[in-house]
Parts: C-alpha cells; structure tokens; sequence
C-alpha cells in the first residue's frame, strides 16, 4: 500500500466517522470560532463536514490530478470556509462551503493541468471547466440536424453559450488541443538518442521528494490540530502566542496579560508541550500499527 492511498483511506474513514451536526450544534461551534476563535470548536466544525470536501474532491479526478492533493485543496478551501462564514445570514455552513470548497479545488486543477497557467480570471476558469461539455453538445444539435458547424462559428456559439470573450474561447481553444512537452522525449528518433531533460541542470529537489514533503506536511498539520484540542484554552493560548505567531511573544509579556509570574508562565507552556507530545506519539503509534 503506497503512503498516499493510506492517507486517503485514512481521512476518508476519520470523515466517515465523524459526528452529523444538526443546526443548532453548527450554529453554536459558527458562533463559538467567530466570536472567541475556540480552536477546539474549529476542529469539531471542519471534521464533520470533512466527508463533503473529499466528495467533492472525488468529481475531479477525471482532470488527472493525484486524489490525495484535491482533498488537501478540498480541506483547504473547507477551512477558508469557516474562517469567513457568518453565522448571522442565517445559512447552513455545508452551503456556503460548498463554493469555497469547489473554488479552492478548481484553482488547484487549473494551475497543475498544464506547466503552463491555463488561466485565472472567471471567464477563463469558467471555459476550463465547461467548454468541452458546451462544445458538444452545440456540435450534437448540429450534427443532428444535418449541419456541420465552421470553426469560427462554434466559437462564436461557445461564447454566447458561456458569456464569455471570444478572444478567451479562442485562447482557451488553443491551450486545451495541445498538451505539454514531454522533456523525456528523445532528441532524434534513435532508440538511444538522449532525452531532452539530460540537457537541463537539476539544482532542486526531486519531484518524489517535494511530494513526500508535501504529504508529510500535511499529515503533520492534522497531527498538530489534534494535539493542540488536547490542551486547556490558556495552554493553548501561551502555546499560540509563543510558537504560532509570526512575530512571537516573550515569557513576561504573556505573564503580565495573564496575571502570572514569568516562571509559571514558562511552567505552563513545558506542561503544554509535553501533552501535545504524547497526543503526537499517540498518533503516530496508531499509524504504525496500521502498516504493521
């Protein structure tokens, strides 16, 4: 079993089992981030509502995109979600992550299809996503009433039809017929004739590592949220302002907001650190005896 099929079974079993908010619960946890930015509220919002950013991952795998980074880009545009809803328009959450969720994992979609940027302005994305399907159907109703539609004029249909630019139709007809240079294509057509990627320097990292990396980071973000629900609000905040911030806080500051003494503040964050180390140990003894 390849890492990243066992980080998509395992989120995708954890989402499962996750809790069914009713509205009054999600209204209260809304409330709860909002108003007094209760991590502990946050995690328990965003893992039960897990379960629809891997749906709404799964609808496109057909762009041929790995499964394991649309989730990542599904939870992202979840938790993009919860920071910016508002409880007081009276609408369900699920309903308004819905278009952060798919806006979040369309972006993703669009800027790895091609080496080259496809597109980012919202006729553009909108023609990525829905010209293929507009173009033929235009060409079925043609085709079945004995028609056979020019170039420029189904362009010019496609346009209409989208309500875009038909500049944009154009380009965007352009960059989806034609797909990238492989750079592991030979130079000449001999057998053994050197592949043009044998020309290029590689100062970077490979491409296994970057993924790895990737994976790895994102396994550690859900690892750390987990662990950080296992500490008090005021462990939690001296842990914030101590390590999560971009500009960090000293002992006696924090003592001083909170009424302490510069000991017992730092008394408090090793006590902090030791419980998020074993909630960390915890999690990664279950994963190894997952693979054993």
């Amino acid at each position: 079993m390849t890492s990243e099929s066992f980080n998509d079974q395992t989120l995708s079993r954890k989402a499962m089992k996750a809790e069914l908010l009713d509205a009054e619960t999600e209204l209260q946890l809304a409330y709860a981030w909002r108003d007094h930015r209760d991590e502990a509220a946050l995690h328990r919002l965003i893992t039960a509502y897990m379960r629809l950013a891997i749906s709404m991952a799964a609808k496109f795998k057909r762009y041929g995109a790995p499964m394991g980074d649309l989730i990542q880009e599904a939870g992202l545009g979840l938790m993009k979600a919860a920071d910016k809803f508002d409880p007081d328009r009276g609408v369900r959450f699920s309903t308004y992550a819905v278009w952060w969720i798919k806006a979040s994992i369309q972006d993703y979609v669009m800027r790895n299809w091609s080496m080259v940027r496809t597109g980012s302005t919202s006729s553009q994305k909108s023609l990525f996503f829905n010209m293929r399907r507009v173009q033929a159907r235009l060409e079925r109703e043609a085709a079945a009433e004995g028609r056979v539609l020019e170039r420029h004029v189904l362009h010019a249909a496609i346009a209409e039809e989208i309500g875009v630019p038909l500049a944009d139709v154009e380009m965007m007809e352009g960059r989806l017929s034609g797909s990238d240079f492989s750079l592991n294509a030979t130079q000449s057509s001999e057998d053994e004739g050197r592949e043009w990627i044998d020309t290029l320097e590689d100062e970077g990292e490979h491409g296994a590592v970057l993924v790895e990396g990737r994976m790895d980071n994102a396994q550690l973000r859900e690892w750390l949220l987990v662990a950080l629900t296992s500490l008090n609000d005021r462990e939690r905040f001296i842990v914030r302002e101590r390590k999560l911030r971009d500009e960090t806080r000293t002992l006696e500051s924090l003592g001083q907001e909170l009424g302490l003494s510069k000991e017992r503040v730092r008394q408090l964050e090793a006590a902090a650190f030791v419980k998020m180390r074993k909630s960390l140990e915890a999690q990664s003894r279950e994963v190894q005896q997952f693979l054993a």
